[in-house]
C-alpha cells in the first residue's frame, strides 16, 4: 500500500472518524495548527534564527509574544496567535496585517498537507523562501 494510504488509514484510526462532519472538523484543526506554524516559521526567517534558539543570534530584536486575530475562511472562523517582535518590525505576509479573509491560502496549505508534508515539512519551506 502506498505511503499516502497508509498516512490516511493512521489518521482516520487515530482520529475516530466516523462522517464527513468528522473530516470536515479534522480539516479545520489540521489547517489552524499549519497556519499558526507557518505564521511561526515566517517570524523565524524575519528573526534570521529559530525559537528558543541560544547563542549569537546576530540581532538585538526578539520575540514578543503573540497577538489574537480571528479569521475567515472556507472552515467558518479560526483564531490564531499571530507572533510579535519586540521592535514592531515583523509584517507577516503569509496572513498580512488587517487582513481577515484567508480563503486562497487554505487551498494551497491543504494541498501541501495532502500531499503528505507535516507541518514541519511546511515550516522548512516557508523557511526556504
Amino acid at each position: 500500500m502506498p505511503a499516502a494510504k497508509e498516512q490516511i488509514r493512521q489518521i482516520i484510526s487515530e482520529n475516530n472518524i466516523r462522517s464527513v462532519s468528522d473530516v470536515y472538523t479534522l480539516l479545520k484543526d489540521s489547517f489552524k495548527d499549519i497556519l499558526q506554524e507557518l505564521m511561526e516559521a515566517e517570524l523565524d526567517a524575519a528573526l534570521g534564527y529559530e525559537k528558543n534558539k541560544k547563542g549569537d543570534l546576530n540581532t538585538d530584536n526578539k520575540r514578543n509574544g503573540h497577538s489574537p486575530k480571528t479569521l475567515k475562511s472556507q472552515f467558518g472562523e479560526l483564531q490564531i496567535d499571530i507572533p510579535r517582535d519586540r521592535n514592531g518590525e515583523f509584517e507577516p505576509k503569509l496572513i498580512p496585517k488587517y487582513q481577515r479573509d484567508i480563503s486562497g491560502i487554505e487551498e494551497k496549505v491543504i494541498s501541501l498537507y495532502s500531499r503528505g508534508m507535516s507541518t514541519r515539512d511546511i515550516h522548512d519551506q516557508i523557511q526556504d523562501l
